[in-house]
C-alpha cells in the first residue's frame, strides 16, 4: 500500500535511446527527480531536448532503456499494455495540447468516457459527476455541444473535466496552453489552480514561461539531462 507521504512521481536515473537507422540516439541521460503529492511542477526547457520523452515516461507511454519510473507507488516498465490501461484510468488524467475530444460526443459524453471504460459508479452517477466537472470549468452550459460547437479554450476546458473524470491523483498535460490565447490561458490556469488546492499533483510541461513561473517548482531539461532546478513559490 502506497504510504501518502511517500513522493508521487520518482524518476530515478532514467535513460532514454532511440535507434535512428544506424544510429543510437541518446534522448534522456541520467535524468532523477521525485514530486510530491499536492505539488504543481513544470517541465521547461528547450524543443526537441528530451521533455516530451520523460512525460511519457510519467504516463508510460514510452519506457526507460535503464533506470525507473515509479508513479503512485507503480514501477510502470514491469505492467503490460493492459495493466497500464487499467492503471491509467485509476490513476492519471492525461491534458494534452490538441484537446483530443472525440468529435462525434458532446462535451458531456466526452467527459462520461474515461468513467465507461474503468466501470466507475452507475452510468446514472456517471453522468451526474461528468455534468459536476464541467460545471466546475465553467462549461455546464455547454454540456450537450460537439467540440466543433465550442472554442478552443471551451475545449481544452472540456479536456481537463475528462481527465478528472476518475478522480486521478495525478493530472499530466502536455503544452495544454499551447493553442490558447492568453486570457482564455489565464483561465486554465485558474482551473489548475483549483485543482491544486484540492489536493490534486500536476505536472505540465510547458513553454509559456510566465506560466511556468506560477508552477511551485520548475525543472529544467537540456540535451536530455536535467541542468536546473527553482523552487518558484517556495
Amino acid at each position: 500500500m502506497n504510504n501518502a507521504a511517500d513522493p508521487i512521481v520518482q524518476v530515478q536515473d532514467v535513460f532514454k535511446n532511440y535507434r535512428v537507422g544506424d544510429h543510437e540516439v541518446e534522448v534522456l541521460k541520467g535524468v532523477s527527480f521525485e514530486i510530491q503529492r499536492g505539488e504543481f511542477v513544470a517541465i521547461v526547457g528547450p524543443s526537441g531536448n528530451g521533455k516530451s520523452t520523460l512525460l511519457n515516461m510519467i504516463t508510460g507511454i514510452d519506457h526507460p532503456t535503464s533506470g525507473a519510473v515509479l508513479v503512485n507507488g507503480r514501477p510502470l516498465h514491469t505492467l503490460s499494455e493492459n495493466q497500464l490501461a487499467e492503471w491509467r484510468g485509476e490513476n492519471l488524467g492525461i491534458v494534452f495540447q490538441f484537446f483530443q475530444l472525440l468529435p462525434a460526443l458532446n462535451l458531456l459524453q466526452n467527459v462520461v468516457l474515461p468513467m465507461d471504460f474503468v466501470g466507475k459508479l452507475g452510468r446514472p452517477t456517471r453522468r451526474e459527476r461528468a455534468m459536476h466537472l464541467l460545471e466546475l470549468v465553467g462549461l455546464g452550459d455547454q454540456a450537450h455541444k460537439l467540440p466543433s460547437q465550442v472554442s478552443g479554450g471551451q475545449q481544452q476546458r472540456a479536456a481537463i473535466a475528462r481527465a478528472l473524470a476518475n478522480d486521478p491523483p495525478l493530472i499530466v498535460a502536455d503544452e495544454p496552453t499551447g493553442n490558447l490565447d492568453a486570457r482564455t490561458t489565464a483561465d486554465v490556469f485558474d482551473v489548475f489552480c483549483h485543482l491544486i488546492d484540492q489536493g490534486k499533483t500536476l505536472v505540465m510541461v510547458t513553454h509559456d514561461k510566465e506560466l511556468a513561473d506560477q508552477a511551485a517548482r520548475r525543472l529544467l531539461i537540456e540535451n536530455g539531462r536535467l541542468v536546473h532546478e527553482t523552487q518558484v513559490n517556495a
